[in-house]
């Protein structure tokens, strides 16, 4: 079975690589989608966004063989009917992602007939999203407990 994570991994966070692991158990591969989306303003360049995933991924030998990262651009569930995945993976932090999570996974389902599996995450990173983690970086703050270390090196630019 195939699922895919989508998202704009703006920067990727310890909460995402937590959320990878653990659908990387469930499931024979793990396609890590992520957007490229001009109406979306990012801070960091797809390619840059690709580049933290991929080198934060080559460090551990289990992942790299179960996990391949990709961009896409439109609609997920159009990507997840084309390379045949069976299932879609969300994590929620809290009550405040459900609803929107759960929207989109019915939408997804009717538009693609593509399952959803919430992964709740982790207690210790339920307060962490991506647009925090650059806004303490932005102001100097340490990140290194959010973080892995090849995305610090992208973030200290940021100051």
């Amino acid at each position: 079975m195939k699922a895919v994570y989508p998202g704009s991994f703006d920067p990727i966070t310890n909460g995402h690589l937590d959320i990878i692991e653990r659908a990387s158990q469930i499931f024979d591969k793990l396609v890590v989608a992520v957007l490229d989306n001009v109406d979306k303003t990012t801070v960091f360049s797809v390619e840059d966004r690709l580049q933290m995933i991929q080198s934060t991924l080559n460090k551990d030998l289990n992942l790299k063989s179960k996990v391949e990262v990709v961009s896409f651009s439109g609609l997920a569930v159009e990507l997840a009917k084309s390379i045949e995945a069976d299932s879609f993976i969300r994590g929620m932090r809290d009550i405040g992602d459900f609803r929107f999570e759960w929207e989109a996974a019915l939408l997804n389902k009717k538009l693609g007939n593509v399952d959803t599996l919430f992964l709740m995450t982790d207690p210790i990173y339920a307060f962490i999203s991506s647009s925090r983690v650059r806004e303490i970086a932005r102001l100097g703050g340490d990140v290194s407990n959010w973080v892995p270390r090849s995305v610090q090196k992208f973030l200290s630019k940021l100051n």
